[in-house]
Order: C-alpha cells, then sequence, then structure tokens
C-alpha cells in the first residue's frame, strides 16, 4: 500500500544551504570508519528489520550513499534518546541520524548539517477516535497527550496543552501503543514517523490533517566536526541529481510498514 497522504513537507525540504559548499576538504574524510549513531526505534527512519534482524531505514541508504561518494564506511551505533545529542557533542559518534530538528538549543552541543527535510507536527490517533477530528478540538478538550522525551514534539505538546497533561515515554514506539493501550489519547509525532507507525498498526491508528508547527532536520556532529563541509557538499549533489528525492520517496511514500 502506497503513502500518498500529504507530503510538502518533505518534498518542499529539498532547499539545502548551499553556502556552506566547499567548506572542507572531503579528501581527509577518504577511508575512514565513521560512527553513526541511530536509535533503530524510529521507523522510518531507522529500526530493525523483523526478517533480517538488521538496521534498516532511510537513515541508513542516505550514509551509505554519502560514504559512498566521500569513500568512507558508514557503521551504524545503536545510541539511546535523547543521550545521543550529548553524546555526539561529546565525541562519542562521529555523527548521528534519528530525525533530529535543527534548534538554537541544540546548536549549544553539537554542529548540524544544512538541513535534508523539513517536517510537519500532528496529532496521531486512534483509528475509531470519535470525541474530536481537530487539533483544535483536542487542544480544547481534557485529554492526555503522548509523547517522547527530548523531543521538540515533547516542547510543542506542552506549549499547547501544558505539561500536566503530557504523558513522556522513552520512545515513540513505546507512546504509541500506549495510545492503541488507551491510556493517551493522542500522541504527537513527526508526519513522516507518524506514516511509519501509522503503516504498522494502519488498522488502528491515523493522523489528524491539522498541521502543527515545521521543523527542518539535520545530521548532528561534534562541533568543528571535519564531516559537515564535505557532507554538507554530498547532500547538495544529491539534490541536484535527485537522489534525495528519490530516498525520500522511497522511505516517506511507497515505503509500505505494513
Amino acid at each position: 500500500m502506497k503513502k500518498t497522504s500529504k507530503l510538502v513537507l518533505v518534498l518542499a525540504a529539498l532547499a539545502l544551504l548551499a553556502a556552506a559548499c566547499g567548506s572542507d576538504d572531503a579528501s581527509s574524510i577518504e577511508g575512514q570508519t565513521i560512527s553513526v549513531g541511530v536509535e533503530n526505534a524510529y521507523p522510518p527512519y531507522n529500526f530493525i528489520d523483523d526478517a533480517t534482524g538488521e538496521g534498516a531505514g532511510f537513515d541508513y541508504d542516505i550514509w551509505r550513499e554519502i560514504c559512498s561518494r566521500l569513500s568512507c564506511t558508514a557503521e551504524f551505533v545503536e545510541a539511546g534518546w535523547p543521550a545521543v545529542i550529548e553524546e555526539t557533542g561529546q565525541g562519542v559518534y562521529d555523527t548521528a541520524a534519528d530525525g533530529i530538528s535543527i534548534t538554537d538549543e541544540r546548536k549549544e552541543v553539537v554542529d548540524f548539517s544544512d538541513p535534508y527535510m523539513t517536517i510537519t507536527q500532528r496529532f496521531m490517533v486512534r483509528l475509531d477516535e470519535t470525541r474530536f477530528s481537530t487539533a483544535d478540538e483536542f487542544i480544547a478538550g481534557d485529554y492526555r497527550l503522548g509523547t517522547q522525551v527530548g523531543t521538540t514534539n515533547y516542547e510543542l505538546g506542552v506549549e499547547l496543552v501544558g505539561d500536566p497533561r503530557i504523558d513522556a515515554f522513552d520512545q515513540f514506539g513505546v507512546a504509541v501503543q500506549a495510545l492503541i493501550a488507551g491510556d493517551v489519547d493522542a500522541v504527537i509525532i513527526d508526519d513522516t514517523a507518524g506514516q511509519g507507525y501509522v503503516g504498522v498498526n494502519a488498522d488502528q491508528t491515523k493522523l489528524l490533517p491539522d498541521e502543527l508547527q515545521s521543523d527542518p532536520l539535520g545530521f548532528i556532529y561534534p562541533q568543528g566536526s571535519e564531516l559537515v563541509g564535505p557532507v554538507n557538499d554530498v547532500l547538495k549533489e544529491m539534490e541536484d541529481d535527485g537522489t534525495l528525492e528519490a530516498l525520500i520517496v522511497e522511505w516517506f511514500i511507497d515505503y509500505d510498514a505494513g
């Protein structure tokens, strides 16, 4: 089943910042093994494929393509959220990929790549939900909101409904299961990731149409990393030759999580 829901957020995100191009020498990356922190619990960005037992997803494919062009090797390392941000800033990983929103607060800890995608935050609800049908109706009520700790989703949730109405979980998958079980009434989630979870639970969940907030996404690095410039150059190349759009279509439009 193809995902054909509104994904202007993805296609509009192909506007990368060309000004950063050429700032570092790509030859310094050749032959290196690049450790890439991934949560392995955030489909379709990164997850463990039940059929193979191996890591899969957009983050795996895009970093393999980046390293193919830079003559390096991507080594994927499972990392917890939100600790991966602080750990990358400390140099535990060379980079991290986990649908990470670019924020000024995080820039104090890590360097970001140019944005490779822009996502929209939305509410996920149970498929049979009848008490409310819009974001405004949910916000005006006394319903419980689930989200993941340390995310911009959590921060937005606090702005919209206040902290007392929020149940925060270590992983989005746990928040989604709490929604299905009836422990919370909605989950605030990135549209692209939400499609992945809805695909897995298509008979139980859906996304409300209201767009709550848009966030640009980027890869993170220790501050001053020599990877920033070369990876930005490659992202621009991938935008120009259509590879980036093809990966976005594969994982966020055509991907069938069911």
